[in-house]
């Protein structure tokens, strides 16, 4: 028997909670499946409207915790950066820096 003082209405908020919990879980899952399904290619057409990057990350290599190496390709000349410790060094350029 049920209590005095619950009656139905502990029923029916125990349904209305549950319904919002399936509801909003399924929102949360909808807004999901609609980023994977159109957020890349959004992004990619907002990407090709600023034209041709000059620079990119060709690699990455972890050397330790503190540092890494880094591949960077600027205007068609790659360099390569040592990152770590709160300091950054680059490679010297080509033929010049032998001299």
């Amino acid at each position: 028997m049920i209590a005095e003082g619950w009656g139905m209405s502990f029923f029916l908020d125990l349904a209305r909670g549950f319904f919002a919990l399936a509801f909003t879980l399924g929102i949360i899952g909808l807004a999901a499946w609609a980023s994977r399904r159109y957020l890349p290619q959004l992004l990619a057409r907002l990407s090709a409207e600023r034209g041709e990057r000059r620079m990119a990350v060709v690699e990455t290599l972890v050397l330790d915790p503190a540092r890494r190496l880094v591949l960077v390709k600027i205007d068609n000349e790659e360099r390569l950066l040592i990152l770590g410790e709160g300091r950054e060094l680059i490679e010297p350029r080509g033929p010049e820096a032998s001299k």
